[in-house]
């Protein structure tokens, strides 16, 4: 499998940090019907009490409104998502590759399971983002 390199939109809450709160948000998400594939959730370090959640994909009217309910947003964030086969060197070389162009991370969740690879990566602008696409295919087919 290629590496695929995909513009996505995350969908973004601000939350209190306190337990349960990402089962308040999820629940109402996944009885909607969406399959999410990406959840993220922190807490802002030196803010007090709060905290985000972040996933995707949300698509369709039910998923949409199940969202929304649950204090979700599309995020004007541009996000890559980056799936294939891992191979050694794989994160270090999109990093480089990256960095090389001065390209500034806002950030980046990456792992391996299996055999595969995935990231998901959040740049300043569009721009940005348009052109660490190009960068990361290129790095990948080294």
């Amino acid at each position: 499998m290629a590496l695929s390199v995909k513009k996505i939109t995350l969908w973004r809450g601000e939350v209190q940090n306190k337990p349960g709160m990402l089962g308040k948000v999820l629940g109402p998400v996944a009885g909607a019907g969406a399959d999410l594939q990406i959840v993220m959730g922190y807490h802002y370090h030196g803010a007090g009490s709060k905290a985000a959640i972040e996933v995707y994909p949300v698509a369709g009217k039910k998923a949409t409104t199940a969202a929304r309910a649950a204090g979700l947003s599309a995020s004007s964030i541009p996000t890559l998502l980056v799936e294939g086969d891992d191979m050694p060197g794989l994160g270090a070389a999109i990093a480089q590759a990256i960095a090389g162009a001065g390209i500034n991370v806002g950030f980046l969740v990456a792992q391996v399971i299996g055999t595969k690879f995935s990231a998901v990566i959040g740049f300043e602008d569009e721009a940005a983002s348009r052109k660490a696409a190009s960068l990361i295919k290129k790095a990948a087919s080294c």
